[in-house]
């Protein structure tokens, strides 16, 4: 049997209404979910309806056909859900990391030059970014192509693709999240980023 570590009676009923809201969430029956599960209807029935113990076998493979993990299945809240930013001051920006995935960060900057004229100066390497633009309007030069983001408007893609993101009449705000390889692209010592006009934000 699983054993709870937490607050039995609290997690036992998270877990169960966790596994109907999944279910629900996908448009599956009772009889859908037990059979992608390989379990009774009947004992799925019992499992949500907190009439039967939860079982850990049971657990990894409803967790299997839910397309989650057990992890996340009898996840519960930390304490430590409100993050302050890292804060680099000399380029404007703020760092947060994203703690389920360790490998992204959520970056905003705010930007004050154009992006530059010179291709050479612009970057790639694995991984893709996304952003948001806060305030302002943001050049986002990528390749050969050149896109104009304006407030509320956002934008992902390849980072393999050369790219370099800058201001248009005036400074703009973005935010951008990172996968791990985007952000370990932007840490290069080589690479430039964080400056103005350079290939986007210091992930």
């Amino acid at each position: 049997m699983l054993r709870m570590t937490q607050n039995d009676g609290e997690l036992d009923s998270l877990v169960r209404k966790r596994i109907r809201a999944l279910r629900v969430a996908q448009g599956w029956s009772l009889e859908e979910l037990a059979s992608r599960a390989r379990l009774s209807q009947s004992t799925l029935s019992r499992i949500e309806n907190g009439q039967r113990r939860l079982a850990l076998d049971s657990l990894v493979t409803l967790a299997r056909a839910l397309d989650t993990t057990l992890d996340q299945l009898v996840e519960t809240a930390s304490d430590d859900v409100v993050v302050s930013p890292m804060i680099d001051a000399a380029h404007g920006l703020m760092r947060w990391p994203v703690k389920g995935d360790p490998g992204m960060s959520v970056v905003r900057q705010r930007m004050t030059e154009p992006p530059p004229d010179d291709p050479a100066r612009m970057r790639a390497h694995p991984g893709r970014e996304w952003l948001v633009v806060l305030s302002g309007t943001a050049i986002l030069m990528l390749g050969h192509r050149r896109f104009r983001v304006e407030t509320n408007q956002a934008a992902e893609f390849p980072t393999m693709l050369p790219h370099a993101i800058g201001t248009e009449g005036g400074p703009c705000e973005i935010l951008g999240i990172f996968d791990r390889d985007a952000r370990r692209g932007h840490q290069r010592p080589d690479a430039g980023a964080g400056d103005s006009g350079g290939d986007g934000p210091r992930a």
